[in-house]
């Protein structure tokens, strides 16, 4: 098992994850170097994490090797760094979204077509329990689907998965967008829980996105993140059965339903020694997903992103892709219309764009 290089460029919040996944596994992961223009930040990375810093990407490139680099930077900064690395020839992982907006995310496209190798990651698909949902629909239990009910990420992430569970491509929907608004208790953040008890609105978005033959419904409030009291819920619909959360009901023949529970498999819980990691998901007696990073200690996000990097170490081997700059296109842009429904209070229609040829 080959050890897998890679940079980075950009030090904020998420490039951390990065980081937490080389230490939890230094036997399958390295960091070359990572770009970080300020000085003071620089210089917290190498104390704390002892990875290699650079002021610039030409600096990082002239003095390391890296395999590919994921870029992890800013929206309006990222599509500067596609376009410089894919003139260097260096693979690229980018980071989600691509673009922020739909002209940008044209201008993007137009690299791969020039030869650029760009992967993005997109990384809630590889989440454990949204990889064992997609394994178990791979095996047909209820058939045909056709409407997927999302409330676990916001935009192109719950996009992408309603797109995944529905089976869809590029197709065009009709959306129609709402927004409501009601009070919470504050959440935690990133730096933990209030200090005191706040009230706050909390700002729910609903698209439903008409596919013709298939639905999908993305519902999400971003205290479901953090928060505490506001939890994920999926819905997924077929001709032979549904999926609710870690619930499956189907039938086998139209006399005989039949029922399966997704049982979620821990090591390191009670007396088992194995050490504390996620094994997989069960569906009865069928593994429908096993942990890629085991025996290594990870949340499941982390579990996901490293996901993300086996993929793009097989795609520069192979070319084989995992989530393209097109997919990760039509997400985002889907999202931009989500949020213009959801401002102009009327449905739009969606146009077939230049990646989904």
């Amino acid at each position: 098992m080959n050890v897998i290089q890679y940079g980075i460029v950009g030090a904020g919040w998420r490039s951390e994850f990065y980081l937490r996944i080389m230490k939890a596994m230094p036997e399958r992961f390295e960091i070359t170097g990572m770009v970080i223009r300020d000085p003071e930040k620089r210089l917290r990375f190498e104390q704390t994490w002892g990875v290699k810093t650079f002021e610039t990407l030409d600096e990082m490139l002239s003095k390391t090797s890296p395999l590919f680099v994921v870029t992890s930077v800013s929206w309006p900064a990222n599509p500067g760094f596609l376009k410089e690395l894919s003139e260097r020839e260096v693979p690229v992982l980018s980071e989600t979204p691509p673009a922020p907006d739909l002209d940008g995310l044209i201008e993007v496209n137009k690299l791969t077509k020039k030869g650029a190798r760009i992967q993005v990651a997109e990384q809630y698909h590889a989440q454990p329990h949204h990889a064992a949902l997609l394994g178990l629909l791979s095996k047909c239990f209820i058939g045909r689907r056709s409407q997927a009910q999302v409330s676990v990420g916001h935009g192109y992430h719950g996009i992408s998965l309603i797109r995944r569970f529905l089976g869809l491509g590029y197709e065009a929907p009709k959306i129609t967008g709402l927004r409501f608004a009601s009070p919470i208790i504050v959440a935690p953040g990133k730096g933990g829980p209030q200090e005191k008890e706040t009230v706050k609105q909390s700002t729910q978005d609903f698209y439903f996105m008409d596919f013709g033959d298939r639905l999908g419904l993305l519902d999400f409030t971003d205290d479901q993140y953090f928060g505490w009291i506001r939890n994920t819920r999926l819905l997924i619909r077929g001709e032979r059965g549904e999926i609710v959360n870690d619930r499956i009901h189907y039938l086998k023949n139209h006399r005989t339903p039949a029922e399966l529970r997704l049982v979620r498999r821990t090591a390191g819980t009670g007396s088992n020694l194995e050490g504390n990691h996620l094994q997989g998901y069960l569906a009865g007696d069928m593994w429908v997903y096993e942990n890629p990073c085991a025996p290594a200690s990870l949340a499941d996000d982390e579990i996901a992103i490293a996901t993300c990097l086996m993929k793009m170490d097989e795609y520069v081997r192979t070319g084989e892709d995992f989530y393209s700059l097109a997919e990760a296109s039509q997400d985002h842009y889907l999202y931009l219309l989500g949020q213009q429904a959801v401002r102009e209070g009327r449905p739009i229609q969606a146009e077939r764009q230049p990646w989904a040829a």
